[in-house]
């Protein structure tokens, strides 16, 4: 399940990162652009993108562990 969470976050924040980058002036379906004032798109979009990875890598790292390692 905290996989899902770090995808949705990756998609989402790489999504809107390259929404604001190509010039695209809608919010499309990016949830930050929604909720947040213009001026921190790209920050908040960045932010979400890093935040997916680290989830992500977390995830796995954990589930490493639980394996002891043997992957």
């Amino acid at each position: 399940m905290i996989e899902v969470v770090g995808i949705l976050l990756l998609v989402q924040g790489a999504g809107g990162l390259i929404n604001r980058l190509l010039g695209g002036s809608g919010p499309s379906w990016f949830v930050q652009l929604h909720l947040l004032p213009p001026g921190t798109h790209i920050v908040a979009s960045a932010l979400m993108v890093a935040a997916g990875v680290v989830v992500l890598f977390a995830e796995r790292a954990r589930k490493q562990r639980r394996r002891g390692g043997s992957e």
